[in-house]
């Protein structure tokens, strides 16, 4: 039996794919999240050893429009993963995030606190988190934030083509949490499902992002820092940038619950300067 990977090309995928090349992974193409059962039975054909979900719906935005589509993707074919699992007796890991909470106060979220998502994105994550719970298989429930790689399309990137061509950005400077290498993730998550294997009693939801929590304007201006660019970064409040969906404030998450895993928080910094080396983009 192989490990199974669900998503190709996505940011955490792509490096899962580098990580364990020897993993089975199937595209939208060969199992369609918007059809739970095509999932379920992609599971139930292959027999892996264990499943990692790596696909998402992701835009967060355009979630407020799409809920339906949202949840299909993240909340209703997860559950049928996770069942599909359950009936094999192998792993499943889920990868979750942030937007499930509330993000009010300025506490690290534990994974034991109460959910309380601000738009469609959210819910559907949190759909997707109950769907692999009820299923009662072993699992894993990974919840991370602010996901940044080499590939497709994120903050990094963002600010790295802007910063080339003004001398100015504003940045959000209200919201706070871990930015979290797409790398760290998917190393995290292999992790997982190899000891959950050998030890299901430690099925649960655990949180995983990078340290230290920063604002979006800090994370920007170390951005900036390590390219070498010279733009400057001003600090600005969420209401000076209307979103359709709203953001957490708080996304500092509580992650020492995986040190059963032996996994810590992983140094942002530092995996920011080899994402930068990778896009030829460092000083």
């Amino acid at each position: 039996m192989t490990m199974l990977i669900l998503g190709s090309t996505g940011q955490v995928a792509t490096e899962l794919r580098a990580l364990a090349p020897q993993a089975g992974f199937l595209s939208r193409a060969e199992a369609d999240l918007v059809d739970p059962a095509a999932c379920a039975e992609a599971i139930r054909r292959i027999a892996p050893s264990a499943v990692i979900n790596a696909a998402a719906y992701t835009a967060v935005d355009k979630a407020e429009s799409e809920e339906d589509l949202a949840t299909a993707i993240n909340g209703t074919s997860p559950t049928a993963m996770a069942e599909a699992c359950a009936a094999l007796g192998v792993p499943f890991v889920q990868i979750s995030t942030d937007y499930v909470f509330a993000g009010d106060g300025t506490a690290p979220w534990k994974p034991s606190d109460p959910t309380g998502p601000l738009g469609a994105y959210g819910r559907s994550k949190l759909a997707g988190e109950e769907g692999v719970r009820a299923a009662g298989g072993p699992h894993a429930i990974l919840r991370t934030s602010w996901v940044f790689s080499a590939h497709g399309t994120n903050f990094v990137k963002t600010m790295l083509r802007l910063g080339a061509t003004r001398n100015k950005l504003t940045v959000v400077a209200d919201q706070i949490g871990g930015p979290t290498p797409a790398r760290a993730i998917a190393a995290a998550c292999l992790r997982i499902a190899e000891v959950l294997g050998t030890q299901p009693e430690l099925s649960g939801t655990y949180h995983f992002s990078g340290a230290p929590d920063a604002s979006w304007a800090d994370f920007a201006r170390e951005i900036m820092a390590q390219a070498g660019l010279a733009c400057a970064i001003e600090d600005i409040p969420t209401s000076a940038y209307p979103t359709p969906a709203r953001r957490p404030a708080n996304s500092r998450m509580d992650c020492t619950g995986l040190a059963g895993f032996g996994l810590s928080r992983p140094d942002w910094r530092a995996e920011l300067s080899a994402v930068l080396q990778q896009l030829g983009a460092a000083k």
